[in-house]
């Protein structure tokens, strides 16, 4: 049987605040599931022996956190995947998100697998969803942690696609946060102008749970009462998408009419192409510079991170300039065309999870959105034929996520 079985986090805090759980036995279930699904999944790179959950104050009252690989918990080494941090002292202190999400009540349970440098080398995790099938990377593990029911809430980042992807891959629900909503202190990245923080639940309402405890925000500011007006995105012009997830786009367009929603097409298809063609650029030129201290050891480091290194070490300033330039441009456009509709939708990744583990997908399909710093929740619950999970990514305003968490809340429900 497949070990996807994830955990709600919404009905967790619910059990903690009505005294029918506690936060000792929301770990010791936590422990109990990774002994049984971890030889498998493989999601962790290490756990934390004695998490301290009875002290933890906040509203998610101790709930067990996956925490992803390149972001320093203290006391733990991190290590991004990469045989260069093999030998890593432990962190001395927490990274900025991880202390946000300690004072939310969330406690640290170990660090998950990465990609290296959370780039393209996968790491050893396979897919709950679909075993023998990527999770889709750069945030693998902290999908497959979720997806497995290992823990009910996991941090990851996004550059490209390192959220998203394996979200939909893996039938979750993920977040992620505009760029710059919280700082990126203590996270070992590769473009500044890209780096964004993001996590993992089992489906949007808890997604939802999450951020209100993370930002107190009202949970009633979470919830949407009537259909939305959204713009519905093909992205046909990139030409990854397949006849799968075209189809799930038809449906997704489909269910969400018979649900009262109004869905406009998205006018602005060939501009996406083009943000989806600068973010490469500029993600290069900017690792170059962020990894310097890689790119000088690049023989150590596997080709396709070694590549990107070194193709943005001869990146002219002039390219990345342009690149930036062309991102700007677009983002008054759909920043305009978003003051009219609730959020963007269209197709997560090209497809299902590929077969295999020795590479972590395409991210072409949120490279737009990285560029572009908007908030982006995937809504997990459509399938193939095959049955293999198939994700709808909805695209918000800048630090628009109540609302995007609204909508997407309101799409999961008219989609089931």
């Amino acid at each position: 049987m497949s070990p996807w079985q994830p955990w709600s986090l919404r009905e967790l805090v619910e059990e903690l605040a009505t005294g029918r759980t506690t936060a000792a036995a929301a770990l010791e279930r936590s422990r109990a599931r990774i002994r049984e699904t971890e030889p498998e999944v493989r999601a962790w790179v290490v756990q934390d022996p004695a998490p301290d959950v009875a002290s933890a104050t906040g509203p998610l009252g101790g709930v067990p956190l996956g925490v992803k690989d390149i972001i320093d918990v203290a006391g733990f080494p991190t290590r991004c995947g990469s045989q260069l941090r093999a030998d890593a002292a432990a962190a001395g202190a927490d990274a900025a998100i991880v202390n946000a999400w300690r004072a939310a009540g969330a406690v640290p349970a170990g660090k998950t697998v990465t990609t290296e440098f959370a780039y393209f080398s996968p790491g050893p995790t396979t897919n709950p969803a679909v075993p023998g099938h990527t999770p889709g990377g750069s945030s693998s593990g902290s999908a497959a942690a979720v997806a497995a029911g290992q823990v009910p809430l996991a941090v990851g980042s996004q550059t490209a696609g390192s959220v998203t992807r394996p979200a939909s891959y893996c039938a979750v629900a993920s977040l992620v946060m505009s760029h710059g909503r919280y700082p990126v202190d203590g996270v070992v990245g590769l473009s500044p102008n890209l780096d964004s923080h993001g996590y993992y639940a089992a489906g949007v309402s808890d997604l939802a749970v999450a951020w209100s405890a993370l930002t107190a925000t009202p949970s009633a500011a979470l919830e949407k009462a009537r259909p939305g007006r959204v713009l519905l995105w093909t992205a046909e012009p990139i030409g990854v998408v397949d006849d799968d997830m075209g189809e799930a786009v038809e449906t997704v367009r489909k269910r969400l009419t018979e649900a009262g929603a109004v869905v406009d097409d998205f006018p602005e298809e060939q501009l996406v192409a083009e943000v989806t063609a600068a973010q490469p650029v500029v993600m290069a030129y900017e690792a170059a510079r962020e990894r310097a201290e890689e790119l000088s050891a690049a023989g150590r480091l596997s080709e396709p991170l070694a590549q990107l290194l070194r193709t943005g070490a001869a990146t002219a300033d002039g390219d990345y300039a342009t690149a930036r330039r062309t991102i700007a441009a677009a983002s008054a456009r759909i920043t305009d065309l978003l003051m009219s509709y609730d959020a963007i939708v269209g197709p997560a990744a090209p497809g299902a999870a590929p077969a295999g583990l020795s590479a972590t997908g395409d991210p072409a399909l949120s490279r737009a959105w990285q560029a572009l710093g908007l908030p982006v929740v995937t809504v997990p619950g459509l399938r193939n034929a095959a049955g293999l999970p198939l994700g709808i990514q909805t695209v918000g305003r800048w630090r628009g996520e109540d609302v995007l968490l609204a909508t997407g809340g309101w799409i999961e429900s008219a989609l089931s």
